[in-house]
Formats: C-alpha cells, structure tokens, sequence
C-alpha cells in the first residue's frame, strides 16, 4: 500500500500568443475565446496583460465585466481553465496587475504581480502573496513577468508545495534569452514545470516587437514546447 500517492490524471496545458488590440478589451476577449476553443488543453496560459495590452492607463476591468463573456462561455463549451493577464481594481484607488482565472462558472483574481517595475509602480500595488491555483490534483504556482527574475519570488511559490510554475510574461524581443535563463533556473530549482506564455508582435506601452517564444519546460529544463514570434500561435504539452 502507498501512502500518501496522488492519483491524478495528466494535465493538458498550452501557451498562447495572441494578437492584441491595445485598449479594446472586447477585441481582446473574443481573440481569447478562440484561442481557447482551438488549444485543446484544459488549461491556456496567456500573456501579462493580455486584456489590454501593456497600456498601464488601461481601465481596470471586473471580473463581472460583461466583455469577459465571450471567454466564460468558450471555457464552458470546451472544459477549460483560461488564465488570463489584466488590471483589476485594488484598495484605496490603487489597481494590481493580475491573472485571472476564468472558467465556464465565470471569473476570479487568482494572483496579483508582486515584484513590479518602477514605471508599474506609478500606478499599481504590489501583490501581498504567492498563490499556488489547484487544477485536477495539479498544484499550478502563479507569476508574473519580473516575479521569475526574483529568486526569492519562485522560492517562496515552491514552498506552497506546487507541481508547475506558471507565468505571463512581457520581454523586448532581444531579451528572450533572459527569460529563457530565468525559466530554466526556476525548474532546475525547484525541480518543476515551467509554463511562460509571452506576449508577442505589438502589445503597446513602447514594445512594438515583443519577444514571443512562449514555452514549456519540465523539471529538468528541458523544453518541451515552444512558439516561435508569431502572433496568434499556441503551443501545448501534457503534464505527467
């Protein structure tokens, strides 16, 4: 008898890369839906922000926003989790940049970026904590974009006992390398998937080429998945 065994079954997880229109979260959404209703995995990761565009004076959105439907029900008809980039609202005025977790019952923050930049810090709130997300037996760790360059950030996410390290990210295309080291540490680490979804084409906020290659790697670093810098691309790989 083992105890202590998780029975689970594998997990079906892709990478996006959607094409964006900066500000137009109603475009934005019903690209999502697609993407979701042709991935083929119970779980689609897309890029930070990835609602709006990098537009930091983008409108906080709601997760009762009624242009988030389109995702809600593509989620519905398909089975799957979409974990989505967006800004939501915070205390006291200040907004997070955050993942949101949308499924076919609707929306929910499930994480807020805790290590921002400076210019992101003009206009957002830090968050508080690591979220570790469970999916099917699979414990899903959250970041987002700088959150994998902080040592400490992966550190404190590994402590909450996951099996994945899941990120929306934004690099310049000449920094696609970095991610890729950032990646690879992370895994080797901590010994789990990483899953990064990286914005590419143009996304607003100053990057008019963004690096792309979102990817998949697994405990020993070794990629299993990767896009190229096209946009509208999704690459997928099963968790076991």
């Amino acid at each position: 008898m083992f105890v202590g065994l998780r029975m689970r079954e594998p997990l079906v997880i892709a990478v996006a890369q959607p094409r964006c229109v900066s500000y137009d979260v109603a475009a934005n959404a019903m690209t999502h839906a697609a993407t979701v209703r042709s991935a083929g995995a119970r779980v689609i990761v897309f890029p930070e922000l990835s609602l709006t565009g990098y537009e930091l004076d983008a409108p906080a959105i709601a997760t009762d926003d009624p242009r988030l439907a389109p995702v809600v029900d593509a989620c519905a008809e398909v089975g799957s989790l979409a974990l989505v980039g967006a800004p939501v609202r915070g205390e006291a005025g200040r907004s997070h940049i955050a993942i949101v977790a949308v499924d076919g019952a609707g929306a929910t923050v499930a994480y807020r970026k805790m290590w921002l930049s400076m210019t992101e810090s003009k206009r957002f709130s830090p968050g508080r904590e690591p979220v570790a997300l469970n999916v099917d037996g699979w414990r899903l760790g959250l970041a987002v974009c700088k959150d994998i360059g902080v040592p400490q950030h992966a550190s404190d996410t590994a402590a909450l006992g996951i099996d994945a390290y899941v990120a929306g990210t934004l690099e310049k295309e000449e920094d696609a390398a970095i991610q890729d080291e950032r990646a690879v540490r992370v895994a080797r680490t901590h010994q789990v998937w990483v899953i990064v979804a990286s914005f590419a084409g143009s996304t607003g906020g100053g990057y008019g080429q963004a690096a792309g290659s979102s990817s998949i790697w697994t405990s020993e670093g070794a990629i299993v998945a990767r896009i190229g810098k096209e946009t509208g691309a999704v690459a997928r790989a099963t968790l076991t």
